[in-house]
């Protein structure tokens, strides 16, 4: 009604204006909170929450001491909220909002399609949501209740009011199923605990971790699958949930390892913020630990005297570290260096993390056993026991690449005997050097697939006379892609 009226009739009438969002949000959170009784709560905005309770009601001592527990935990947050139970989506919105009775049994066989319609009957027409103007248009024909469709043939109905209206019509008796889009994807695997008296202490909620986690690898062993991101969710009672996430670098069911992530976790966001996120405030009823992701685990082969192999074992170590530098700073953030498919050097490594490239593969795990020594990362540091020979193919210590490049590759000047061939001195920095030996060229040619006007590379390693090695580059062919070639300097060997 209209604001003046109200008031004219309740003097005392409080108002405040409406705020969409953040009913939105409020409206979000108890859609979250719904969880505790099923994984699968979809928001029904504007003010609604739709839960599939299918085989959970015998937890809570059946469907209705269910609905009991709904409305009175509501009430006790301040929230007056109507709960109803139906075989379909669109029944239990209707018996929610306008029905006496408030209990239909959970599955359509049980009471079969006649039964249905004969309890929803009597309900108004606007149980079916339809529009304000076509329920206007059937209150002008006569028709206010579902018995009043229901007993009248179709087509002319449908060939005046659309036939959206049978469609929802359907859609209340379960002739046509409608799914419901969970507000957050169901987990692979779930366990939980629920208490009669509240948990409060932090030790005893890493107790319960660690008995969800010893629960969970049940589960996974029985499927010979591994978690890869788990979630813990903590139920407080009076309507708050916290959530704490975890990544794992490898697929893993190792009730120990897991809870330490949370644990580390659980410090790490202390650390960033004063609000502990383990908090119980007056207590949490129901701790929930749900697997995310999963992937398949096999058993791990092992010693005959029952010892770990010890590249399985290093493996394991490396995945640990970077599991436990996840749960501190996040997965994204632990990274590792990959090599990527490009021939410019600048772009032949990347950045990516940690959890989420292969572990590294020693050359005796691919069958390489003997590996020149120019294409294995030998250690650039040590003392290089002959010069580089002019034009020589000969092998020496010296690695083939530097380790690191210069953040861009720097313009020098050369002097050269002849102009496409490997200079005698050169200047960078302002300082001459004289160079006493070089090999090359490596050729990288343009990656022409890619349409970029870049221009071919002669890379040259080159060794002074003071005993320096430099990595240098000529770009552009003589006479054939440019007159005057440039050359760069692009790594330092150490």
């Amino acid at each position: 009604m209209m604001l003046a009226d109200a008031r004219a009739m309740a003097p005392d009438l409080r108002c405040f204006p409406a705020d969409a969002a953040a009913e939105a949000a409020s409206l979000c959170d108890i859609t979250d909170w719904c969880r505790r009784f099923t994984p699968l709560a979809a928001l029904d905005a504007p003010d609604g929450v739709m839960l599939d309770v299918s085989g959970a009601a015998h937890l809570f001592g059946g469907e209705k001491k269910l609905l009991a527990e709904i409305e009175g935990s509501l009430a006790a947050q301040g929230f007056a909220a109507r709960a109803a139970l139906a075989p379909t989506v669109e029944a239990a919105w209707a018996l929610a909002r306008f029905g006496r009775e408030r209990r239909l049994p959970a599955l359509l066989s049980e009471c079969g399609e006649t039964d249905l319609a004969r309890r929803l009957g009597p309900l108004p027409l606007a149980a079916l949501r339809l529009e304000e103007h076509m329920l206007a248009g059937l209150a002008q024909a006569g028709l206010r209740r579902i018995d009043d469709l229901l007993l009248r043939p179709r087509a002319p109905l449908a060939a005046r009011f659309g036939s959206s209206l049978f469609d929802r019509l359907d859609g209340l008796l379960g002739r046509a199923k409608k799914p419901i889009s969970p507000r957050f994807e169901a987990p692979a695997y779930l366990v939980e605990r629920r208490f009669a008296e509240t948990l409060i202490r932090r030790e005893d909620a890493e107790a319960t971790i660690l008995a969800l986690a010893k629960e969970m690898l049940q589960l996974l062993t029985r499927h010979g699958e591994g978690a890869r991101s788990l979630d813990l969710s903590l139920f407080r009672v009076d309507g708050a949930v916290n959530h704490i996430e975890i990544g794992l670098s490898r697929p893993s069911r190792d009730p120990q390892m897991i809870a330490r992530l949370f644990r580390a976790k659980i410090e790490a966001l202390c650390a960033k913020s004063e609000d502990d996120p383990l908090d119980a405030g007056f207590g949490f009823d129901v701790v929930r630990l749900s697997a995310l992701s999963v992937e398949r685990l096999d058993q791990a082969q092992t010693h005959w005297l029952g010892q770990d192999l010890g590249q399985e074992q290093e493996r394991g170590d490396l995945a640990d570290l970077v599991d436990r530098l996840g749960a501190r700073l996040g997965l994204r953030r632990v990274t590792r260096l990959a090599f990527a498919d490009t021939h410019s050097p600048e772009f032949a490594v990347t950045v990516v993390p940690a959890a989420h490239a292969p572990l590294p593969v020693s050359a005796s795990e691919t069958g390489r056993g003997q590996v020149r020594s120019r294409n294995v990362g030998v250690n650039p540091l040590a003392p290089h026991p002959n010069p580089l020979p002019v034009n020589g193919e000969s092998e020496t210590c010296l690695p083939h690449r530097p380790l690191r490049l210069l953040p861009r590759p720097e313009p020098i000047e050369t002097i050269a005997s002849v102009p496409d061939g490997p200079p005698l001195r050169f200047r960078w920095r302002r300082v001459l050097h004289e160079i006493a030996a070089i090999e090359g060229p490596e050729r990288i040619a343009p990656e022409w697939w890619k349409n970029e006007p870049t221009l071919t590379r002669d890379y040259f390693r080159a060794e002074d006379r003071e005993g320096q090695r430099f990595w240098l580059f000529r770009e552009g062919l003589y006479e054939t892609e440019i007159m005057a070639p440039r050359w760069f300097m692009h790594g330092l060997f150490a």
